[in-house]
C-alpha cells in the first residue's frame, strides 16, 4: 500500500516482509525494523470495509475540535474526513489504554498516517501467533484461557473499556497465554449506552468458546455481575467474579413517565404550530397548497 511505501521511505521500517492477514477494518502486514519484526495495521477506506453497523460503537465518541464535531454531526465532506480519522484513532487510543492498565495487548509503536506499527506476537517458535479459533485444546487449557479472558474483560471494564467484538478470533495465542487484538469497535463504558448489551455478547461469545471443550459447562451471568460492581464503583482489576447476579426489582413509575411523556408531546405541539409546521415537520400551509 502508498501508506506504507511512503512511511518506509521515512526510514520508520526497513521492509515489508509479506501481508499477514485481512479483516473486516484493516490489513496487516509482517514488518523488519532494525532486528525486529513489527506488523503493521493498515486501516480501510470506508467504501473497502465490509462493517457497517457502525452507529452502535461510534455512539458516544466525540472529537475535542468542536468545529470538527460540528461537521461530523452535520454529516459535511470535512466532517465525513474527521469522522474516518476518529474512526481509526480510536482503536490506537484504546490500545495505549489498555496496555497502561497491563491488559495483554500488543504493545503499540507508532500511529502515522492512518498505519498503527505494534508488537508482532508469536508462538513458542518466533513464528507469528495462531488466533485462538484456529488452535485444539484440551479440557483444561480451554478452561484456564476462558478464566484469563474473562479477566482481562474485568481489566478492560475497569480501564472503562468494553470490546465489542470479543471471539476466538480476536485473540492471539502465546506460550504465556491468549493476547486480546482488533478494537475499532471498543467502546466507552461511561457513555456509550450500548456498553452493557455488547460486554454481555463479547461474554457470551467467551463461554460458547468453552463449551466446544465442555459442554456441560452451565452459562453463569458473569457478565451481568461485573457490570453492575461497575455502576456501583465496586469493579477492581483482580475481582473475584461468583457468578452471582439478581436483577433490580424497582418498580417502574409507568404512570408518572406516560405523563412526562405527554407534556412533551404538547410542547412539541405547541413549538410546530407556532412555526407553521404539522406532526411530521411539513409546512401546512405548503401540505394544503399540495393537496
Amino acid at each position: 500500500p502508498d501508506s506504507l511505501a511512503a512511511l518506509a521511505s521515512e526510514g520508520v521500517f526497513d521492509e515489508v516482509l509479506r501481508p499477514l492477514m485481512s479483516g473486516k477494518e484493516a490489513q496487516v502486514y509482517l514488518l523488519r525494523a532494525g532486528n525486529e519484526e513489527r506488523v503493521a495495521k493498515v486501516y480501510k477506506q470506508a467504501h473497502e470495509r465490509s462493517f457497517r453497523q457502525r452507529a452502535e460503537y461510534t455512539e458516544g465518541r466525540s472529537v475535542r475540535n468542536t468545529r470538527d464535531q460540528r461537521a461530523m454531526n452535520k454529516r459535511t465532506r470535512h466532517g465525513r474526513e474527521q469522522d474516518e480519522a476518529a474512526w481509526r484513532s480510536a482503536e490506537v487510543d484504546v490500545i495505549y489504554r489498555l496496555h497502561a492498565a497491563g491488559v495483554r495487548v500488543p504493545t503499540p509503536y507508532q500511529f502515522i498516517d492512518g498505519v498503527l506499527i505494534m508488537e508482532l506476537i508469536t508462538d513458542g517458535d518466533g513464528n507469528p501467533a495462531p488466533r485462538l479459533g484456529d488452535v485444539d485444546l484440551d479440557r483444561e487449557s480451554a478452561l484456564e484461557i476462558y478464566e484469563q479472558l474473562l479477566r482481562a474483560v474485568v481489566q478492560m471494564l475497569c480501564a472503562g473499556v468494553v470490546h465489542g467484538d470479543l471471539s476466538p478470533f480476536n485473540v492471539l495465542l502465546t506460550p504465556d497465554g491468549p493476547v486480546i487484538i482488533d478494537f475499532p469497535q471498543a467502546v466507552d463504558a461511561s457513555s456509550n449506552q450500548n456498553a452493557r448489551k455488547l460486554l454481555l455478547r463479547d461474554v457470551d461469545n467467551l463461554h460458547r468458546f468453552l463449551e466446544r471443550y465442555m459442554p456441560e459447562r452451565r452459562r453463569l451471568p458473569h457478565a451481568e455481575e461485573m457490570w453492575q460492581l461497575y455502576e456501583r464503583g465496586e469493579l477492581t482489576p483482580d475481582a473475584q467474579l461468583r457468578g452471582r447476579y439478581r436483577a433490580s426489582q424497582a418498580k417502574v413509575d409507568t404512570t408518572s413517565m406516560l405523563g412526562l411523556l405527554a407534556d412533551a408531546e404538547r410542547d412539541e405541539r405547541r413549538r410546530r404550530s407556532k412555526l407553521g409546521l404539522d406532526l411530521r415537520g411539513t409546512n401546512e400551509t405548503a401540505g394544503t397548497h399540495d393537496r
